[in-house]
């Protein structure tokens, strides 16, 4: 299952470097490629608005 952004993200790029499969696009808010997420759970981590959980 993978990880899924809320319209809470500011688009701080904190989770971009974060993702080690690049699933993570830029935008407002920033999209997470469903089909590319390995799940990981470490985008969700280190945001700091809490945006990103488990779809």
């Amino acid at each position: 299952m993978a990880y899924n952004i809320s319209d809470d993200c500011v688009a701080c790029g904190t989770c971009l470097p974060e993702c080690p499969v690049e699933a993570i696009s830029e935008g407002t808010p920033y999209v997470i490629a469903a089909d590319t997420c390995v799940d990981c759970g470490a985008c969700a981590a280190v945001c700091p608005v809490e945006a990103i959980s488990e779809a």
